[in-house]
């Protein structure tokens, strides 16, 4: 008998999730000035791993006889769902020059993708300034 495998592992299902926890530590991170810049640009880039290849979010990758593409759930902001063909076709619109503005639009379609794509500017932002000397972090 198949199983959907949501319970198969230890955490029941949260383990992708461990993102949003990176983040909340990161904003720990920026409110104890203790934390050195090694600390917040190693938590930004683990938020930004994670946006990028593990949050929920929709896939979007273009299909037939649909405007709004692809509803199946997805893995990242660069990942389609499980069908390989849209992987593939999400990688591309990086890629292909007059795809990118669908990708870009893409970004922001729904709550969970606006979401996601700005928790990964924020945390790109966030690494940046973190290495930036005589900045924030003194």
């Amino acid at each position: 008998m198949a199983t959907s495998g949501a319970g198969s592992n230890r955490l029941g299902g949260l383990g992708q999730w461990w993102g949003v926890v990176a983040g909340a530590l990161l904003i720990a991170a920026w409110i104890n000035k203790a934390a050195g810049p090694a600390v917040v640009v190693s938590l930004s880039a683990a938020v930004l791993a994670w946006c990028f290849f593990q949050a929920p979010v929709t896939c979007g990758a273009g299909v037939r006889g649909r405007q709004d593409g692809c509803r199946n759930n997805a893995t990242g902001l660069l990942l389609g769902c499980h069908i390989r063909q849209h992987r593939w076709q999400k990688l591309k619109m990086l890629i292909i020059r007059r795809k990118v503005r669908a990708f870009c639009s893409g970004l922001f379609s729904d709550g969970k993708a606006t979401l996601v794509t700005l928790a990964a500017i924020g945390s790109f932002l966030s690494g940046l300034v973190a290495l930036i000397p005589d900045t924030a972090l003194q």
